[in-house]
Order: structure tokens, then sequence, then C-alpha cells
């Protein structure tokens, strides 16, 4: 079996998310760190589901037990990547840093962005279907950084939130189709320079290891040695996610299907969008882990 492994970011959470998910010591250990008996009832308040610290914690430790649940039933996967706060759970089921580790770096890192929310506050605008040319343009009319690259015309903007505003009635004049993300930061620009620096002292003590792995990475394209996985782990929350460079980088190890592991489907649909001969399937589509090594071994080479 040949396939790729992706971790999900945040925005997507929600209460119905991975309902094939047994609540095992990573789900009980993540419930004692966000003091909540039901993460699925928590979830369905909109205003605690968005907040930065819950969302990054809850991601996390949700991707590691849905990971370390299913990988006893499947082949370890060619290779790896996640999506923003995915690259926790991504570095982890890569073997470059323990999952418990893993887990208790998402409250770190969002404490990190927090406190570079606070002096510098912000938030995402994904932009869809906007040239090029007008998408440098509205940038430099606006001010806003590039957080993320999906592809050519998918982008996500970040900044601050009277830019955001002018810069969705300018794109949405222009016909493109713009969405204010879930999100209460500007992740991945250089307002979270500060929190980058931060979140890189913490990694500075945290044990890291090479990946066993191929490992694709959102800052630093692929992560050969320990070194280098721990640079780019705190390095990418103030640089722009190139999720369409870790795409092609995914493409090349010429995989034969894709396992996007978190809430919701997006980075399945990016994938099948750009890639639609080698197919994608998100773990929220199943309803057990045994349906989803079934679709997996079905790929089989």
């Amino acid at each position: 079996m040949s396939f790729a492994l992706i971790f999900s970011g945040q925005g997507n959470q929600h209460p119905a998310m991975l309902p094939w998910l047994a609540d095992d010591g990573r789900v009980q250990q993540m419930r004692t760190r966000l003091g909540v008996d039901d993460w699925r009832a928590a979830l369905a308040d909109p205003d605690w589901a968005a907040n930065n610290a819950h969302a990054q914690t809850l991601l996390t430790a949700l991707a590691l037990a849905a990971w370390g649940q299913l990988a006893p039933h499947v082949s370890s996967p060619s290779v790896v990547a996640g999506y923003s706060v995915g690259e926790l759970a991504a570095f982890s089921a890569a073997g470059v840093i323990d999952s418990e580790v893993a887990a208790s770096l998402a409250p770190l890192r969002a404490a990190a962005m927090d406190e570079s929310a606070a002096r510098h506050p912000g938030g995402l605008l994904a932009v869809t279907g906007l040239a090029e040319p007008a998408l440098v343009q509205l940038r430099a009319v606006t001010g806003l950084a590039l957080a993320i690259r999906n592809g050519i015309e998918s982008v996500v903007l970040g900044g601050p939130g009277a830019a955001l505003e002018q810069a969705q009635h300018i794109a949405t004049g222009q016909g493109a189709q713009c969405t204010r993300l879930r999100v209460n930061v500007a992740s991945h620009t250089p307002w979270m320079q500060e929190a980058a620096e931060r979140f890189s002292q913490v990694l500075a003590d945290v044990p890291f290891r090479s990946p066993r792995i191929v490992l694709a990475s959102n800052a630093a394209d692929r992560i050969l040695d320990a070194g280098a996985a721990r640079t780019a782990l705190a390095a990418q929350i103030a640089r722009t996610v190139r999720w369409d460079e870790c795409m092609q980088n995914i493409a090349e190890r010429q995989v034969r299907c894709v396992l996007e592991v978190g809430p919701g489907q997006a980075l399945t649909r990016m994938w099948n969008q750009r890639y639609p001969d080698v197919p994608a399937r998100a773990c929220d589509d199943f309803r057990s882990a045994a349906a989803i090594a079934a679709w997996l071994q079905a790929h089989e080479d």
C-alpha cells in the first residue's frame, strides 16, 4: 500500500467530527487539559469552538488519537504532511516527536499566538477566484500578508480586521469568493513573528528526531533531519503555508491514495481538484476505523 497521510488545520471543527473515534487515553487527557467532560458538546458552542487555545489543543489531540487508533490496522504511509496546526500531528506521525509531546505543545503554540494577537489583533480571509495580478494589487492596497497558498487562485490572506473587511469588499466586487475563517489570529503572517520566536524557545528543549517517513513541511519543503524539523515547526507560525508545494511533494511520491485526518474534507477537496487521478478521502467520511483501513487496502499496489 502506498498512501499519503495529511492532517487538517483548524476552522472546520464540528461536534460530529470523527464519529468512529473511541474515547481513549489521548482523548481523556485532552478533556482534562481543556476542562470539559464532553468535547462534542463543547464544540456545539461556536464561541468555544473558535477559541484558538481550545481549537489547537482539541484538534491536535484528536488527530493523534485518530491516527493512533487507525495505525495498527494499516501499513505505514509513504509521506506525511500537516496543514498549519496539523503539523504537530504530522511531525508525530513521521516519528519526529512523540505523540505525548505533540499534544502538550498544542496549548503552548496557541498561547504564544494569542499573546501576539493581543498586541496585533487580526484574522484570516480565504479568497478564491482572484487572478495573480489582482491578488498582488489587493495585497498592495490593503497591506495584508499571504498566509496560506493552496493554489494559484486559492489563497488565505491575514492581517488586521479592518484590512480584511476592505479586502473582502474589493475582492467580492471583482468576482472572487471570500470567507472569513473562524480564527481570531493572523496566523502565518509577520504579525505572528513574536509567537514564532517564543515557540522556538519552547522547542529548544524538546527532543526531535529525523523523520522515519518522508515529511513535507509548510515552511521548509521536505524535512530531512531533526534540526530542520525544529526550525520549521516554529517558523511556520509566521510564514506563508505553502500547501500547494506540500501537495506537489506528495504527488511526486506517486502515492495510490491520500487520507485526511481531522475535521471536514477541505484538504480532500483541494487534492481531488488538483490530482483527480489519485483519490483522496477524509476520515470524517467513515463510520469506523475498519472502513478506513478497508478503503486504504483497496488501493494496494
